[in-house]
């Protein structure tokens, strides 16, 4: 069928098939007919093959006809779009009272494990956008297509964000239906856009770090240091959204019971985050556990520790909070659990099976051999049962009403494969799940990520995997104490970066002052508070005092200091809630390298183990 297709015309001379769908089963023969049945038939497939059957064994199609396929269905749906003045109609189900339609399809097995949000009577433009659905989310698991792929070509983003600031119809049903026509970049750029737009209607400021900061505070919450979980927790579960989205100073309380002296310009609410994170993503907490890879995702034992569905809706407001402020933190969740945290999983297309290999290698194969087993399955005495060690006791969940009575047969073995892969991946952690959900969209408008796929999020919440722009750092720092662009230290400092360290050594300098290894996803200029670099001089308690006017003086000429010799022995440091560096006046470009080298490979950072 696809052969026949791609030989009968191109996306322009299908297009016009979709945008009167009606007429696709009116008329008899009609080539939508040819276009509907390969949509439907070619979707069904790839929801049931695995991995291995689609890219090492190409059971389906060659990876070229797969790319070909792809390509031909993600023009075709922007293609008709732009034919019709509003394309609102086009995702409309048809009226049932069309006796020429073909019958529905019993539900797979596979159906009734999931809330399928396909029409119960979908136009040929539904089926073929579903089509192009499964191809990009297999391509975000697996990938089969160059960069840039899923780009429209021709298609000025310039202009797409014009309309869609002006509402344009066409621009916002393509942005919600297929959002990956659009460069990446500009997706974030909106994201920020409506996040600043949400600030300025709730009377708060963009701009950061500000001394003369006039923004609308939601609350001042007191922190103490040895309580800064259970503390974080109750204070802000009686804050309402509006006032989470709003400023939030944080008071640190110290183990004496004292005020810690401090202004939060931001930095000590970003200390705040870094330090409850940290804490609560401690393996012993048991309220996340680590993939093989090192991927974060709910225990599904959680419920041991106490309050503990309360705890992970707090851990959804702090991200939230983090990617609504523009705070980057290293913190990489599985891609199955931010899958459902968009909310992607209760698509007809998608298949808990596919991702199981990322939480539970050893299932994966279990699973997909007695997907593949020739004889009876009976013989392996399998039940629709899953037993789990609970803190040394065998629990066992029923996969249906009673499943630990019911044997797995031949023809109920697709049925088992992917209720078990639903259960491990979606009904072990839906509560904390749900929990978590909860308090992220307190936050963030959920509309507003729905243009992102599984890993942008986490893009937007860890950074970008791309390389430092030592450029781009450097136009966006600020110097204090007495440095400035072009003092010799602060010129040997960015000369080191570029020419003596490495790539490794550049993301661990950038995790040692932010404490996040990657950079932001737009860039420097977004990065929360701004780089600083700080000139700081040697004291009685080795601490820095901050700026005085002696130490500006002494940094502004590179004036000596009485303890010279302790002060080109200490090391470099870091203030990652304010982002900020802290440089001695070094007496030669070689100590500086030793010394911020050693530094910056002693740092423990913010590690989640």
């Amino acid at each position: 069928m696809w052969r026949l297709i791609s030989r009968a015309g191109g996306v322009r001379d299908w297009a016009p098939l979709l945008t009167a769908p009606k007429a696709g089963w009116q008329l008899v023969p009609h080539s939508a007919h040819l276009l509907h049945l390969f949509a439907a038939a070619a979707s069904n497939l790839l929801i049931i093959l695995d991995d291995v059957e689609v890219f090492e064994k190409q059971k389906a199609f060659e990876l070229e006809e797969l790319m070909a396929i792809a390509d031909f269905f993600n023009y075709l749906i922007y293609e008709t779009v732009l034919l019709v003045p509003d394309p609102t109609p086009l995702t409309q189900p048809l009226s049932t009272t069309n006796s020429a339609a073909p019958p529905k399809a019993p539900p797979t097995a596979q159906d009734e494990c999931l809330q399928t949000s396909a029409s119960s009577n979908p136009t040929v433009f539904n089926i073929c956008l579903r089509l192009l659905g499964i191809l990009y989310n297999r391509d975000g698991r697996h990938k089969f297509t160059p960069n840039n792929f899923w780009l429209i070509r021709g298609v000025r983003p310039s202009a797409f964000m014009s309309d869609l600031r002006k509402e344009k119809v066409h621009a916002t049903f393509l942005l919600k239906h297929v959002p990956h026509i659009i460069p990446r970049k500009e997706r974030v750029m909106l994201f920020r856009e409506l996040v600043r737009a949400d600030k300025a209607a709730l009377g708060v400021l963009t701009q950061t770090n500000c001394m003369l900061d006039s923004s609308a505070v939601g609350a001042v919450v007191m922190i103490h240091r040895n309580r800064i979980v259970e503390d974080g927790y109750q204070q802000l579960a009686n804050l309402s959204p509006t006032q989470l989205r709003m400023k939030i100073r944080v008071q640190f309380i110290n183990a004496l019971g004292l005020d810690e002296v401090g202004i939060d310009l931001d930095g000590v609410f970003k200390e705040f985050l870094e330090e409850t994170l940290r804490r609560v993503f401690d393996p012993t907490l048991n309220l996340f556990r680590a993939t093989t890879d090192q991927r974060l995702y709910p225990s599904p034992t959680s419920h041991i520790q106490e309050s503990h569905l309360q705890l992970f809706e707090f851990v959804g407001k702090l991200l939230a909070k983090a990617v609504y402020e523009g705070i980057i933190v290293d913190v990489p969740f599985a891609n199955f659990f931010l899958t459902q945290v968009l909310g992607r999983q209760r698509a007809s297309c998608y298949s808990f099976l596919d991702e199981l290999s990322t939480l539970d290698r050893d299932l994966y194969k279990s699973l997909t051999y007695i997907k593949h087993y020739d004889g009876d399955i009976s013989d392996l005495e399998l039940t629709f049962s899953f037993d789990e060690d609970c803190l040394g006791q065998i629990v066992v969940h029923d996969l249906v009403p009673g499943g630990r009575y019911l044997t797995v047969t031949n023809d109920l073995k697709i049925s088992y494969v992917h209720r078990m892969a639903m259960f491990r991946m979606y009904k072990q952690i839906r509560a904390q799940t749900a929990s978590f959900i909860r308090g992220f969209y307190l936050i963030i408008n959920p509309d507003w990520l729905s243009m992102f796929s599984p890993s942008e999020l986490q893009q937007l919440i860890s950074g970008d995997s791309v390389l430092i722009d030592l450029d781009d750092l450097r136009q966006h720092t600020k110097y204090s104490g007495g440095f400035y662009n072009n003092h010799r230290v602060i010129s040997w400092l960015w000369d080191i970066l570029k020419k003596d360290f490495s790539d490794e050594e550049r993301s661990l300098f950038l995790k040692f002052v932010t404490s996040c290894s990657k950079p932001p996803l737009l860039g420097f200029a977004y990065l929360e508070p701004p780089f600083c670099i700080r000139c700081v001089q040697y004291t009685n308690e080795d601490q820095d005092v901050g700026d005085t006017l002696g130490s500006v003086l002494k940094g502004f000429f590179g004036f000596g200091s009485r303890r010279g010799g302790e002060e080109q022995a200490r090391l470099p440091s870091a203030s990652t809630c304010f982002n900020l560096l802290k440089l001695p006046n070094y007496a030669s470009r070689s100590i500086l390298r030793d010394k911020l080298r050693y530094a910056i490979h002693s740092n423990a950072g913010f590690e989640l183990s």
